[in-house]
């Protein structure tokens, strides 16, 4: 549903729970609460009462007034549940009333009614129960509602307590995430470069505007700070058992997760038992240690809301703003000190996991809970100085003593760092998920978001100091661990592993003698160009950091460098140009305007930089006579040269437009945009009397380059 990052369980991926959660009430003691639709129906069923409360109108006047007062059918079909809530009656049908015949779609029609909702959340009795429906609601509704438009929004979010605030963020999730219309085409960069268009006419989106109503509210941002840091001890209000019990049941999907929690209640109570009997104490019941593993579960999924509300703020318009606030509130340090009791806690044999499911499944809210934590540290140090509120005081002194032994000028976002909202304790967070992405198993779908947050914190500029702190901390030998020795056959994974491996390598002549030290055989090696060469999608960035790296150690006269030139598989290799020529080949080969992505784009900016940088040897001609060739070659005359042709065509309207993306191009690449800019005007030059021209290369019964790419 969103653009970005969707944590597991929130908004519209959750449905109306079983009529085997609802018995399931049975287990847990207590009679539950009148109020929730589902819960009287079942009492009514097995009493034999029906809908008690249900006043008997007639469907004929039922109907008039329907006609009246535009109700849409919904009178009616409460009609048919007090019909079928009776003994002996089928509760599917109930639930398949509620669901399949529209109640909320038609409810979701009527914008006024569900901003009207909103004023019932000023009751702690009716909190709950609105705010379920609420989200219901906005799961199906077509148009986005405009929290601007909700009556003292602010004095509302105010005065909810941190556990309401908490439930609020799921309905928070929903608007404020760009929808999606789930069609893969519309993920292409031609569709999104047409709705940025269509989205400049029509001004800020309704999750932009909700974006900003959210943080106009006083203290805000800094409540899911406090929310997101609290530690379970903290969280443990005045509720009674039952009270508590009734908000459970509001989170939980269906009754496997009831049966999930019974069972570590189970075991928990059979734990202490035996740990009593053996001291001679009194054991307590499973019924008085149930509530406790509830906390713990419970928390992190109030923890899930909040941090994935505080990913999209930091991915919208006002990114700068939340950054200063969450930097302010101290987030990071308070996440980095629940890191080991929380995020990252060991797996027992009672972890929470549902029925035909494994600890390592992504439906788990452990696990949840760590992806979406990463999620917020990818998006947290991404080209922000405040990424080096990732470390502690000692960590960052570390990175001031990397600069001045290799006698290079401090980083000056280090030095601008406030060192009172850094990490506190031995060590900082960015080292503490080091460590764990070190023992990680190999099958994990952790590596991948991993990969992704360290990556994010050597993208930029590239830093010397950044890398040779990673580098000291065997982050480079545990990459090839995985890439070479462990044969990784996940496609995600390798790529994020080699788009991190590639930022750690990028210009550090010291990265390159570690790597030639690990592949110090060349039956390594060649397991090492097998991964590479299996997919250029995902291995094309580390392919564009080498051949610039290459290019930037043959203009250096050091003899260390020299001597890593001299001795490295993998710059001897990429030095070639045959092997210059087929990555290149392949590059073009493999994308084309109408399928680009975000994701597939880095392949035509790969193949940029080799042409820029042959350009700088003057030897671009050369390498577009050597492309012409391997067409022939191919039996494709004209086909890759066109296509690229086409390719340059929508580099100039994508890029040219776009301030971010061609900064991004910029630092990662150290070419100035204004040579990039350079050399495709050269290779889209109509005169087919210029060397570096492409057209020159297509013969003329072969030539296909006007082709308006934007309507097909």
């Amino acid at each position: 549903m969103a653009a970005a990052p969707v944590a597991a369980g929130s908004g519209a991926g959750r449905g109306r729970r079983s009529a085997a959660t609802v018995a399931a009430w049975g287990g847990w003691g207590g009679r539950p609460r009148p109020g929730n639709i589902l819960l009287q129906l079942r009492q009514g069923q097995l009493t034999g009462r029906g809908l008690v409360r249900a006043v008997q109108f007639t469907e004929t006047f039922l109907t008039e007034r329907d006609k009246q007062s535009k109700w849409s059918g919904i009178p009616q079909l409460l009609l048919k549940l007090h019909t079928t809530s009776h003994l002996h009656s089928d509760f599917v049908e109930c639930q398949n009333i509620l669901k399949t015949e529209g109640v909320t779609k038609r409810l979701a029609e009527k914008n006024d009614f569900v901003i009207f909702l909103f004023t019932l959340m000023t009751s702690k009795k009716t909190f709950l129960q609105t705010a379920t429906l609420i989200e219901d609601i906005l799961g199906v509704k077509k148009e986005m509602i405009r929290l601007d438009e909700v009556p003292n929004l602010s004095s509302l979010v105010s005065n909810f307590d941190q556990q309401q605030l908490a439930n609020f963020c799921r309905i928070l999730a929903v608007t404020i995430s760009e929808m999606d219309t789930g069609n893969d085409d519309k993920h292409t960069l031609l569709a999104k470069n047409a709705q940025q268009k269509k989205s400049l006419s029509l001004g800020p989106s309704a999750a932009e505007i909700n974006q900003a109503a959210l943080l106009s509210i006083p203290g805000f941002v800094e409540r899911l700070c406090k929310l997101a840091t609290r530690k379970v001890s903290e969280s443990t209000g005045t509720a009674s058992f039952l009270q508590e019990l009734e908000e459970w049941y509001t989170w939980l999907d269906n009754a496997l997760v009831l049966d999930a929690l019974m069972r570590v209640a189970n075991e928990e109570s059979e734990h202490n038992q035996g740990a009593s009997e053996e001291n001679g104490l009194p054991h307590t019941s499973a019924r008085t240690q149930l509530p406790q593993s509830m906390k713990i579960m419970h928390e992190i999924m109030y923890k899930l809301e909040v941090l994935y509300v505080l990913c999209v703020l930091l991915m919208g318009r006002q990114r700068n703003q939340v950054h200063r606030m969450i930097a302010e509130f101290k987030l990071i340090p308070g996440l980095n000190n629940l890191f080991d009791k929380l995020i990252w806690r060991k797996h027992s044999a009672s972890a929470l996991v549902l029925h035909g499911h494994n600890q390592n499944c992504d439906c788990s809210p452990d696990i949840t809970l760590k992806i979406q934590f990463l999620r917020l540290l990818q998006s947290f140090s991404d080209h922000h100085e405040n990424k080096y509120l990732l470390l502690n005081n000692q960590e960052l002194n570390e990175l001031s003593a990397i600069s001045l032994k290799a006698n290079i000028p401090e980083v000056e976002a280090v030095l601008n760092t406030d060192r009172s909202l850094v990490c506190d304790g031995k060590r900082g967070l960015l080292t503490r998920l080091l460590q764990v992405m070190k023992k990680e198993p190999a099958e994990s779908s952790f590596r991948f978001w991993q990969a992704r947050a360290v990556e994010s914190f050597l993208r930029g500029t590239t830093s010397y100091a950044d890398q040779m702190f990673l580098l000291k901390r065997g982050l480079l030998e545990h990459i090839l661990y995985c890439i070479v020795d462990s044969e990784c056959k996940s496609r995600d994974v390798l790529q994020s592993y080699f788009d991190l491996l590639g930022e750690l390598m990028k210009f550090n002549v010291d990265a390159f003698k570690r790597f030639n030290k690990y592949i110090n055989t060349d039956a390594k090696f060649q397991v090492f160009l097998k991964q590479i060469n299996s997919s250029l999608v995902d291995s094309n960035m580390l392919v564009r950091c080498v051949t610039l790296s290459l290019d930037r150690f043959e203009n250096q006269v050091d003899m260390k460098v020299a001597e890593v030139l001299s001795e490295c598989r993998l710059l001897a290799y990429i030095s070639q140009v045959p092997t210059q020529m087929s990555f290149l080949f392949r590059l073009i080969n493999i994308i084309h305007v109408q399928t680009l992505t975000q994701e597939n784009v880095s392949c035509l900016n790969t193949s940029l930089v080799i042409l820029m940088l042959a350009r700088r040897k003057e030897r671009l001609p050369l390498y577009l006579r050597l492309l012409q060739r391997m067409e022939h070659s191919k039996k494709y005359p004209g086909f890759l040269l066109n296509n690229f042709h086409n390719l340059l065509r929508f580099w100039q309207q994508h890029y040219l437009h776009k301030d971010k993306d061609s900064t991004c191009l910029e630092n990662s690449s150290c070419i100035s945009f204004s040579y990039w800019k350079e050399t495709v005007s050269i290779l889209l030059n109509p005169d087919r009397q210029s060397p570096s021209a492409l057209v020159s290369y297509i013969e003329e019964p072969y030539m296909d380059i006007d082709r308006d790419f934007t309507e097909e």
